[in-house]
């Protein structure tokens, strides 16, 4: 990338507000951003005015802030979530407000906090964002995620390059993923979504029964409901707008009959959750639910992730990713959820989002 990555910025700022999020005129968009991400996030704010926003708000995140918290502060702090900013964000949503997630993920920096913390951390923040998270499920309002790169999580999938050059090396990964090095990435986008509306056409024709997994360590078989429905790229919201929740995005997917999940299953990729990391990972399904795991590292902390409540231990939504795809001919582990699960088929498993590699029979 002979480019500064100034320019990819602007690039990739117009994908997030004009693809992933469709801003509106007279609509507010709310960021959320760590603070390594805060000159993507100037670009991306620019960028919503001058589609029509009438406000932009931005929610800083910081790891370092976290990480102090999960140290020192009591068991109790853990168990609560701010009620008025879960119901400040259920207004926004109620308004038609935009939500944009810039996540730039330091893929360990929970590695070492107790599993417990983080689980009722996690159980609170769902307790209390329930009404705005089923919202969001729904597509009442638009919402997206991008990945930008931040030094510690180039350091993890570039350990032997200078900071600065294994950042800007990442950035290169990420916009060619992204197709922000397109000399006009917002109507590369639009013939991508073309494409994949094309595939999920195709494939809610066929109407299969079954979805056979096979790949080492992997036998499992997921049966969809009679009436289900292939879906890919984007949604259209409450307000009749079309916005793409995930930047990149690879796969189509349905969801899965809720007692149809058979067989064992072995992710090929990492899952980072909430600043914890899993590895190595097997689970077995009978009858739609999780009856066993295993895991090389963080097995506490998948066994806590499945037990938070009922649909914890059963599959939300199977997926299927061509086997060639820009992030999977990249050939790069970027323990980045958002872009790994684009390189492989995987499953999402109440919160978690398990990637398998390998043979599909349909």
């Amino acid at each position: 990338m002979t480019e500064p990555i100034s320019l990819f910025m602007e690039n990739y700022a117009e994908l997030a507000v004009r693809i992933g999020i469709n801003v509106q005129p007279g609509q507010t968009l709310v960021i959320n951003a760590p603070l390594t991400a805060a000159d993507f996030v100037r670009i991306a704010a620019r960028k919503a005015y001058e589609a029509g926003a009438k406000n932009v708000i931005v929610e800083w995140d910081d790891d370092g802030l976290k990480r102090i918290k999960y140290q020192l502060a009591p068991d109790k702090a853990f168990e609560e979530y701010p009620l008025w900013k879960a119901q400040g964000y259920r207004e926004l949503a109620e308004e038609g407000a935009g939500f944009l997630q810039v996540y730039s993920p330091n893929p360990e920096p929970l590695q070492d906090v107790k599993p417990e913390r983080v689980a009722a951390a996690n159980k609170a923040y769902s307790t209390a964002m329930r009404e705005y998270r089923g919202m969001m499920q729904a597509g009442r309002f638009s919402w997206s995620i991008v990945s930008v790169p931040s030094p510690a999580w180039a350091a993890k999938v570039f350990p032997e390059p200078p900071a600065d050059e294994a950042v800007r090396k990442l950035w290169a990964y990420v916009v060619a993923a992204t197709r922000a090095d397109r000399k006009q990435p917002v109507e590369a986008w639009k013939r991508h979504l073309e494409d994949l509306r094309g595939k999920v056409e195709r494939m809610n024709a066929k109407r299969y029964s079954l979805l056979h997994y096979r790949a080492p360590g992997t036998n499992l078989t997921v049966e969809p409901p009679p009436e289900h429905v292939w879906v890919a790229g984007g949604i259209v919201n409450a307000q009749g707008v079309y916005f793409v929740p995930n930047i990149p995005t690879e796969e189509m997917f349905t969801l899965p009959h809720r007692d149809g999940v058979n067989g064992t299953v072995r992710s090929t990729k990492p899952l980072q959750w909430n600043g914890q990391l899993i590895e190595d990972f097997t689970l077995t399904f009978e009858q739609g639910k999780v009856t066993s795991c295993t895991a090389g590292k963080g097995e506490e902390t998948l066994k806590r992730s499945l037990a938070m409540d009922e649909g914890a231990a059963r599959l939300g939504e199977v997926a299927l990713v061509p086997h060639r795809s820009p992030i999977s001919d990249m050939n790069v582990l970027f323990y980045n959820t958002g872009l790994d699960e684009n390189a492989s088929c995987h499953l999402a498993l109440g919160a978690l989002i398990l990637c398998v590699s390998g043979a599909v029979r349909l």
